[in-house]
């Protein structure tokens, strides 16, 4: 039963992952790709949708995954059963833990977990970079020159307006540049 995998799937997903959403990312892939839910392209692409909408993107990737397998009911299965387990840690730490940042152990456990966050991250951020540009797999590469351009181009405005003009830009503003110069470039070089 689809609804059963679903939550299970994601139950595990939302258990099993510290660091947020984007530690998240190979997790996702690996199940929605090992079940047959998507191709390995269109998570990819899913990636792409689920960051530009509002919300944390591992719930927007569990409620599209989980509406395109199973519809409405589907999507409410697997975006409760990635949430269900931090609210259900956060509730018994605050229920019962109240001093637990001062507990040796946790400090040891989150010690421990903190470089596997950044591992996950860092490799996710690879792994998309690389697909991007077109890295299809070990052997199979297309370079795809407008999506490298873009990021170049991406990454240039970002520092000039870190370096030159002395302002950060926030991650709304980086989706909404990168959106703008997507359409452009797409309609001059592929349209």
């Amino acid at each position: 039963m689809i609804y059963l995998e679903l939550f299970f799937e994601f139950f595990k997903i939302g258990l099993f992952t510290f660091g947020g959403g984007f530690a998240m990312i190979p997790l996702v892939e690996d199940a929605a790709v090992n079940n047959g839910w998507l191709t390995s392209a269109e998570f990819y692409e899913l990636i792409g949708v689920c960051e530009s909408t509002p919300g944390p993107i591992a719930v927007n990737m569990a409620t599209y995954i989980g509406s395109l397998q199973g519809g409405i009911f589907g999507s409410f299965c697997a975006t409760l059963a990635v949430v269900l387990p931090s609210f259900l840690i956060i509730l018994l730490i605050a229920a019962v833990l109240k001093n637990l940042t001062e507990n040796k152990f946790f400090k040891g456990f989150i010690r421990g977990v903190k470089p596997v966050i950044a591992a996950l991250i860092l490799a996710t951020g690879v792994s998309l970079l690389f697909k991007n540009i077109g890295f299809a797999g070990i052997v199979s590469f297309s370079f795809d020159w407008v999506a490298a351009a873009l990021f170049a181009l991406v990454a240039a405005v970002y520092i000039v307006s870190l370096k030159v003009l002395k302002k950060k830009l926030s991650a709304i503003q980086i989706i909404l540049i990168s959106a703008g110069l997507g359409i452009v470039f797409c309609s001059i070089f592929k349209g």
